[in-house]
């Protein structure tokens, strides 16, 4: 229930308009300015032109840090999970908690200070609950996805510090098909993990106002190739050392294995519905979908011949068979959205709701539930967009989230817990021509309780947070086509109710973690510059950062064991994130219909908490360059990745070795005028062995080695 009613305040922001600086970047930003407000949920959207906003803005205008996939490039990039589908953006990293359950890194940030959004709400699930929790987002149902890193995601949510990643489907039709029918189908074969993946979208009217949506997905896998060892060199070497003091030969043999890695095999389906009537003014449709997936996580190695299943006998005194815990997932969710046109200072209204029913399933064998997570929550916003004015224009909306979270069996760390949050905010820009400004504010209420349980030792908990957020910033053109901007930002962040009330083992992260029911809430003062451009053959864009925590939430390692796992204990500290990301894209020749063109991207995040000092499972240094040669119907790349080694680590955590990776493919288009594609593609070509610093258990499950890809793509 609404406890009480919150009252927002708008921040206004007062420029001087400087003179002109070039009348062509005046008309660009006018022709921009018109396009954007004719752009409707039903019409289609432009690489340009970022729809994870309350109104469409170009990506040269947004002050932070932001990307684009759809079209061709989506389709290359596709994978089974959305951190792997997103790992080559700049900015983004993934837990990598095996092939099946990776959740965005984004600027180092993961877990409570990210968001992953269908279509503006969130996933509803428990995957900011641990690594080992696969998000219940298909990436195979996108039409495009959108990544906002900064202070520009704060409109989703005061826990998206990090930044808000948004996979926009068609499940709820936003607009009339121009034929009969719209098909279309994916299917694909990936050879490091024997993957076969189909998937089908259709799109029907069936009169001129009713629009049916059908689609169906499923990605069977088995274990994952490597390319190398599977456990690190540490790992190895402490293998060596025990095997030899123990006389255990046969030690040495299991860690020195290569191959697959036992127990990542997958087994998913996603099937919806949805239905929409458009109108001449608006739009009202919703849509029901059912996801389930079957999949394992990799069982962890210590060195001394130890798995996690044998700390598992620790704590709860059963057998257990060795091969590693399966999940079982289970969503079915439903999504209402609609709009409607007004007159007068407000354009139109947006609603977007949907609630969801969740529970997976952690087996130890087959048929034996050890433990099951339960999650039922509720999300929904309502967007009032105000009609332009000259050179105004913003929005203002409210949001509100509900969850009611319980875990049962062996592995329960946490009480049944409520979490009910509801915020209102507000986004205004004024355009100067030359000069545009922005400025947002978010206020928010948040009450989080924990039932009273005799297992965890805990009495009723419940507390309350009011958490205030805002930004403001402005670009100016440095030429036409060119533009600086400085951004800079406050956010407050309500602690979670996993940081505030676990007190259990938690064997995902192998770990019992103990939280702290006084905690206050998390503050930032950050900055961010950024450096966009696009012309004739070339577009860039930069951007550098730096946020000041106060109270920031973390956990250590203790130096304790309880039934056989380390503690954790969650703490609050000063901290500072500071780091830069940037991507650029030119056209390097023209050869009759043939382009060539070369881009490059980097990022670099380095994180310091006061007192203990650098912040745990930061990415590395990384680099990415790539060679295209674009045809009417014919494209061919090839792309390096390297990704520095990582020894600036917190206590806990051992250094993690760099490497490097070539991928190349092949695309044919057929015909012209719609997405139909055949593209063939190598990726990791050489076979090394790879793994990712902010991965937990990068140490026994490194990245997929050699992996020929092929994937079909038809469209009707």
């Amino acid at each position: 229930m609404i406890r009480r009613l919150l009252m927002s305040s708008a921040i206004s922001a007062l420029t001087i308009s400087a003179p002109a600086y070039a009348q062509n970047e005046v008309e660009s930003r006018e022709a921009t300015s018109s396009r954007s407000e004719r752009l409707r949920p039903h019409d289609e959207a432009s690489e340009e032109i970022l729809v994870t906003a309350p109104y469409p803005q170009n990506q040269l205008d947004v002050l932070s840090g932001t990307s684009v996939l759809s079209g061709q490039e989506l389709t290359r990039q596709l994978r089974p999970t959305i951190a792997e589908t997103l790992a080559r953006q700049p900015g983004v990293s993934a837990t990598s908690f095996g092939p099946n359950a990776s959740r965005p890194v984004l600027r180092g940030f993961q877990g409570e200070r990210i968001r992953v959004l269908t279509d503006g709400i969130g996933s509803i699930d428990v995957s900011n609950t641990s690594v080992d929790h696969a998000p219940a987002v298909n990436p195979l149902t996108a039409e495009r996805i959108e990544v906002l890193r900064g202070p520009a995601a704060l409109l989703f949510g005061s826990s998206a510090i990090g930044g808000v990643v948004n996979v926009i489907d068609n499940r709820i039709p936003r607009r009339m098909p121009e034929k009969p029918a719209h098909f279309d189908a994916i299917a694909g074969y990936g050879s490091a993990a024997d993957e076969t993946t189909l998937s089908g979208v259709l799109d029907v009217p069936i009169n001129d106002r009713i629009v049916l949506h059908l689609d169906g997905s499923y990605v069977k896998t088995g274990d994952l190739r490597t390319g190398g060892y599977l456990y690190s060199r540490n790992v190895r070497e402490e293998a060596a050392e025990h095997a030899a003091e123990q006389n255990e030969p046969e030690l040495l043999v299991e860690a020195n294995a290569r191959g697959r890695l036992a127990n990542t095999a997958a087994e998913t389906s996603d099937f919806g519905g949805g239905l929409t009537y458009i109108g001449e003014r608006g739009s009202l449709g919703f849509s029901v979908s059912r996801y389930d997936s079957l999949y394992g996580v990799p069982a962890r190695f210590d060195g001394h011949g130890h798995h996690d299943e044998e700390v598992e006998d620790a704590v709860d005194g059963h057998a257990h068979d060795h091969s590693g815990v399966r999940l079982d997932l289970r969503q079915t969710r439903i999504d209402v959205r609609g709009e409607y046109q007004l007159e007068g200072f407000i354009d139109r209204i947006r609603v977007r709701a949907a609630g969801a029913d969740y529970r997976h399933d952690e087996l130890e064998s087959p048929g034996v539930v050890g433990t099951s997570f339960f999650n039922r929550g509720y999300e929904g916003r309502v967007e009032a967009v105000q009609t332009r004015r000259d050179r105004w224009s913003g929005a203002i909306g409210g949001q509100f989230f509900v969850r009611n979270f319980r875990v049962e069996g062996e592995e329960k760390f946490l009480p049944k817990s409520n979490t009910q949050q509801y915020g209102l905010f507000t986004l205004q820009s004024f355009d100067f021509g030359v000069l545009r400004a922005e400025a947002g504010a978010r206020v928010e209420h948040s009450s989080i309780s924990a039932d009273a349980d005799a297992d965890l030792g805990n009495g009723n908990i419940a507390r309350s947070f009011d958490a205030f957020s805002f930004s403001a910033g402005a670009s100016y053109p440095l030429t036409n086509g060119v533009r600086i901007g400085l951004n800079a930002s406050r956010t407050e962040r309500a602690p979670s109710a996993e940081e505030m009330f676990a007190n259990g083992p938690h064997l995902g992260t192998q770990a019992f973690e103990i939280g702290n029911p006084a905690f206050t809430k998390e503050a930032s003062w950050g900055l961010e510059a950024t450096l966009k451009g696009r012309g004739e053959g070339y577009r860039f864009a930069v951007s550098a950062y730096h946020n000041w925590f106060s109270n920031y939430i973390y956990d250590y390692l203790t130096g304790t064991e309880i039934d056989g796992l380390p503690v954790y204990q969650y703490a609050q500290a000063d901290a500072r994130y500071y780091g830069f990301e940037g991507e650029l894209s030119a056209r390097l020749a023209t050869i009759g219909n043939l382009e060539i063109r070369g881009d490059v991207l980097g990022d670099y995040v380095r994180a310091t908490i006061k007192g203990s000092g650098p912040a745990p499972r930061i990415p590395p240094l990384r680099l990415l360059g790539g060679v295209e040669a674009q045809a009417v119907q014919v494209n061919g790349r090839v792309e390096v990745e390297r990704v520095f080694g990582q020894d600036r680590i917190s206590g806990y955590e051992t250094p993690t070795d760099g490497y490097t990776m070539v991928n190349t493919s092949l695309a044919w288009m057929p015909f012209s005028g719609n997405a139909t594609s055949l593209i063939l593609s190598a990726n990791n070509i050489f076979d090394v062995t790879a793994r990712r610093h902010p991965s937990v258990i990068k140490d026994f499950a490194p990245l997929a080695g050699r992996d020929i890809r092929l994937t079909a793509r038809f469209q009707l």
